[in-house]
């Protein structure tokens, strides 16, 4: 993978990312030298899902204001309204009961339970997955 900032008028940097033994290096170039780290695998997945997190978060922020639906119309994907980034990770309606799984910036999960029309604010709502 390689990348450079050719728009914003700044000189360009590159970012390389290659496999290394049984790591992975990233190298970062800017006019004013390289850097280079090398990680594990299970870390290099962690500084991309952190990447991922930080992206979503300013694409939530250039996003339409937020929408509120009730409970039982929550879906994966969802991006709760508030300060901290919490993302459905699943949903079950069981009678008047809906149960969330959220899972948290920092990659935490926990379970709530809202009443079937309890209103939701959302920041961002999910891709809708079949």
């Amino acid at each position: 993978m390689k990348s450079a900032n050719e728009d914003s008028g700044a000189p360009a940097g590159h970012l390389e990312v290659t496999p290394v033994g049984a790591g992975v290096e990233i190298r970062l170039g800017t006019p004013s030298g390289e850097l280079s780290l090398i990680c594990t695998p299970d870390r290099a997945r962690e500084l991309a899902t952190a990447l991922g997190l930080a992206a979503d978060e300013v694409e939530s922020v250039r996003s339409a204001d937020p929408v509120t639906v009730r409970a039982d119309e929550l879906r994966r994907g969802d991006v709760r309204d508030g300060s901290r980034a919490m993302t459905v990770d699943g949903v079950r309606a069981d009678g008047d009961t809906v149960h969330v799984t959220w899972k948290s910036g920092a990659g935490r999960s926990w379970n709530q339970l809202y009443d079937v029309g309890a209103a939701i604010t959302l920041r961002r709502r999910g891709r809708r997955t079949q």
